[in-house]
């Protein structure tokens, strides 16, 4: 077996993000960088395609719990803690993002960072983005969480959250754990009562987002706010 660092330069997964950009590398060569080293008999992206292949792609093994991750074959404490750092700096990078001016400025990225803290969940959750009047992000919180297929969400407690957070608008969002985001009646129906809720309160509601497999669908574009 050829160690990496016999290749040729720009087929080096290191080299060769760095010569064309991380968009250019293969799911197990980005990997592989992570990873740093292989295993005997194995070179980093020897072991990352087998890793991807054992737990299913890229995204399974990003989401695997801790046990689970720690499992595969050169894995431990050690890499799925230095895993959860860099998820989290993602996060809150999508984070500090929104939080640089109005969120109607940048809707897909109101879209990532929902997505980010919800598409992964396997119970169904219920979260709120509270803005200020120029729609800047004050708060993200998670207010209600059920089972896999239903989440239990009282208006009383959204309004009481919308007013300790001071807001003047809301985005709402929840998960599908299914991972087909199609509004379902039950979606549509809540809606409909936050809005009517909030607006008792004089706190606009902006959207309301459905998270599922990689994408998020908009009641506001679909005119069912």
């Amino acid at each position: 077996m050829m160690a990496i660092s016999d290749w040729p330069a720009l087929e080096r997964p290191r080299e060769k993000l760095l010569a064309r950009g991380p968009g250019a590398l293969s799911d197990a060569e980005l990997l592989a960088i992570f990873l740093r080293t292989g295993v005997t008999g194995m070179s980093a992206v020897d072991l990352a395609r087998s890793l991807l292949a054992d737990f299913g792609g890229l995204r399974a093994l990003l989401e695997a719990g801790r046990s689970e991750f720690c499992r595969g074959r050169g894995l431990g404490d050690a890499k799925y803690a230095q895993l959860q750092a860099v998820l989290e700096m993602g996060r809150r990078h999508l984070s500090e993002t929104l939080s640089r001016g109005s969120v109607m400025d940048s809707p897909q990225a109101v879209r990532d960072f929902l997505a980010s803290r919800l598409r992964h969940r396997r119970r169904e959750v219920f979260a709120c983005l509270f803005l200020d009047k120029q729609h800047a992000v004050i708060e993200y919180e998670e207010l209600f969480e059920g089972t896999l297929d239903a989440a239990s969400v009282y208006p009383r407690e959204v309004v009481a959250a919308a007013l300790r957070h001071h807001a003047a608008a809301v985005i709402l969002a929840h998960n599908h754990p299914s991972g087909v985001a199609e509004p379902s009646g039950a979606d549509i129906a809540i809606t409909g009562r936050l809005r009517e809720a909030l607006a008792l309160v004089d706190v606009a509601l902006l959207d309301h987002l459905v998270v599922g497999d990689g994408h998020a669908v908009s009641l506001a574009e679909r005119g069912l706010l």
